[in-house]
């Protein structure tokens, strides 16, 4: 029915092409957008297209941008010796909005996986090995997800890193807040367990 309306079809396309959204809620935000006065909608045309046009990625840690070098790379405020290397953009805000660190960032846009032909040169760690080479950094915080994957990439940072004499360290993970042991998986509580600190 809604292909004899070629805009509104070709809206939905694009829609359901970003992830999560299926074919019912591209439709439905297709229909919310038609409802909108149109200068809604050009606003919405407008941010996208800013987007594109302005943001990139910095040259120095690889994090979204409209400046080159980023705020974040320019803050004289945050430690030069400690750098937390995460796998997207996302990730360094999610940290960033904990407002737990105060060193510098390397987003590496990705995790090593092997059987999706995802290697070392395919992320961003020769551009971390080359900040690494100045010297200033003396601690790395691997912040990649709990994942096979990011497992597997913090396991190869860690041997990769080492040998220059740099400290190596891993988020703490474990049992969320909040949360009750009976519901909590296996592997999550053998982790805090593993895990455990004197308090």
């Amino acid at each position: 029915m809604l292909d004899s309306i070629p805009s509104f079809a070709r809206l939905v396309a694009e829609l359901a092409k970003f992830p999560g959204i299926g074919q019912k809620t591209a439709t439905r935000l297709a229909f919310f957008i038609l409802r909108q006065p149109i200068g809604e909608a050009e606003a919405l045309a407008g941010a996208i297209r800013e987007l594109k046009e302005k943001i990139r990625f910095c040259s120095r840690c690889f994090h979204i941008t409209e400046s080159d070098p980023c705020p974040l790379c320019t803050d004289p405020s945050r430690d030069d010796a400690l750098l937390c290397v995460v796998e997207e953009p996302q990730d360094l805000i999610a940290i960033e909005r904990s407002r737990s660190f105060r060193g510098r960032y390397h987003v590496l846009h990705g995790a090593l996986s092997p059987l999706d032909g995802v290697g070392p040169e395919e992320i961003k760690i020769s551009g971390l090995l080359d900040r690494l080479k100045e010297g200033a950094v003396r601690e790395v915080l691997v912040a990649t997800n709990f994942t096979v994957e990011g497992e597997a990439t913090a396991l190869y940072l860690a041997r990769l890193l080492r040998p220059l004499g740099i400290r190596v360290t891993r988020l703490a993970h474990g049992i969320p807040m909040g949360s009750d042991l009976e519901y909590v998986d296996d592997a999550t509580v053998n982790r805090a367990v593993e895990g455990r600190r004197e308090i």
